[in-house]
């Protein structure tokens, strides 16, 4: 069958397309037919720009019997030399020595359409999905175009060809335009480009070489607005996030922040553990990125910077104003990395679920609208105790605190420095008058 090729990039309407093909279940030819291009383009989209959804798994591992395995010294190591159970050893994979292994996960996606768009079982599934939505497909593939074009494309032979060239012409007064017309074929850059390398310094070429740029005046370049200045992404963006997990067996938390109401005043800063949902609340005076500094600090310096390092290896948070100052996160006041620091993409607050089903915990007691100005931190760790000591269907009916292993020392150091305390079942109270003020 003979396919009208189109020339350039996917579009965002040829992307819905494909989202709605696939949502329909309908193969990849009939929906490169539909958009004009070949199955081939069709499938390499949806592989390359496919959404990966990380699930919750026991201790971080995808074996049937994580949940109820408390098998130790699977590695040959005494029992009585170790005291954890093999599935939360940080040292051996479990997986990797372990015969009664057995993967729960699930590898339809492994082959045509390499997506759960249509699976029946998508919603209650807890084995990892991968989707595909146009939106967050377009946004990663301009992401990476960009990524791309960054940078100089010049080799050392090609920046002195360069050179020859154009440095003997411009001695004798020639414009560069007027160089650039003669030699175009020869030169391996536009003329904009040839103006940027000088501008930059990468060629030894100058801008007082050139007899009209010298008397422009420099441009002022317009302060970036909202996400328009990523320069604090670099390093720390989500696919950052997605290799430094595939590297590390330690789990992190996702972080947020919640408001009150539009007026300023107190907000909420929220972190959750990735692997056993614990969360924290700190009351803090405004949403700025000094207030959210302060409560890094005041942590590291309760427990620890040993402590806090061990207990926070990575935090993944949204791309808000007071998440910017990476480097007074990451850093001690003695400039020592205390924690690593990922941001989520633009507009997907799904990338850091956990923390964001469990802000409806908050809204229970604080409706959405209520200011948290005649609130203390003293009432926010009685509302954190109880949210905390909330059993949920999906802990085997155990509430988070009760998920704590007796030999973490340093969640128990954590818990004793910010009073976090078990409230009996019967006590827990997920209402307005939790707080006498709000009787």
């Amino acid at each position: 069958m003979n396919y009208r090729r189109k020339r350039g990039q996917l579009d965002l309407t040829e992307r819905l397309a494909i989202e709605t093909g696939l949502c329909r279940g309908e193969t990849f030819r009939k929906i490169a037919r539909r958009i004009g291009r070949h199955p081939s383009t069709v499938s390499h989209e949806v592989l390359e720009n496919r959404t990966c959804i990380r699930p919750n798994y026991c201790a971080g591992k995808d074996c049937i019997h994580a949940r109820r395995c408390n098998r130790r010294g699977i590695c040959g190591a005494a029992p009585y030399a170790c005291r954890t159970a093999c599935k939360y050893c940080k040292g051996v994979d479990c997986r990797a020595v372990c015969s009664g292994y057995v993967s729960v996960a699930c590898h339809k996606p492994d082959s045509p359409p390499y997506v759960c768009n249509t699976c029946k079982n998508r919603r209650v599934c807890i084995k990892e999905k991968y989707l595909y939505t146009a939106v967050y497909a377009d946004a990663a593939s301009n992401r990476r175009r960009s990524e791309s074009r960054q940078g100089i494309r010049l080799t050392d032979e090609q920046k002195k060809a360069v050179e020859d060239i154009v440095i003997p012409l411009l001695a004798k007064g020639q414009p560069l335009s007027h160089i650039y017309a003669e030699h175009e074929v020869e030169l391996p850059m536009s003329l904009r480009s040839l103006y940027n390398y000088i501008d930059s310094g990468e060629l030894k070429i100058k801008n007082i070489d050139l007899r009209r740029k010298v008397r422009y005046r420099r441009r002022r370049k317009k302060r970036a607005k909202g996400f328009a200045n990523q320069s604090y992404r670099d390093g720390h963006t989500y696919r950052d996030y997605e290799m430094f997990i595939k590297n590390t067996p330690d789990f992190g938390w996702e972080m947020d922040t919640v408001k009150g109401c539009r007026e300023r005043g107190k907000r909420l800063l929220t972190m959750i553990h990735q692997e056993i949902p614990v969360m924290l609340l700190f009351l803090m005076p405004d949403g700025k990125a000094e207030s959210v500094k302060r409560v890094f600090d005041y942590l590291e310096r309760g427990i620890g910077t040993e402590c806090f390092q061990r207990l926070f290896p990575y935090i993944l948070t949204d791309n808000g104003s007071e998440f910017k100052r990476v480097d007074d996160l990451e850093l001690t006041e003695d400039y020592e990395f205390r924690t690593k620091i990922f941001y989520c993409d633009p507009m997907a607050s799904w990338q850091k679920p956990h923390i964001e089903k469990n802000h409806e915990y908050i809204r229970y007691v604080i409706p959405k609208g209520k200011p948290f100005n005649p609130y203390e931190q003293e009432d926010i760790t009685l509302l954190m105790n109880h949210i905390n000591s909330t059993r949920r269907p999906g802990l085997d009916y155990k509430s988070p605190y009760e998920l704590i292993r007796e030999d973490d020392e340093d969640m128990h150091k954590l818990f004793a420095f910010m009073k976090m305390d078990l409230i009996p079942s019967d006590e827990v109270h997920l209402k307005p008058d939790l707080f006498t003020k709000n009787r």
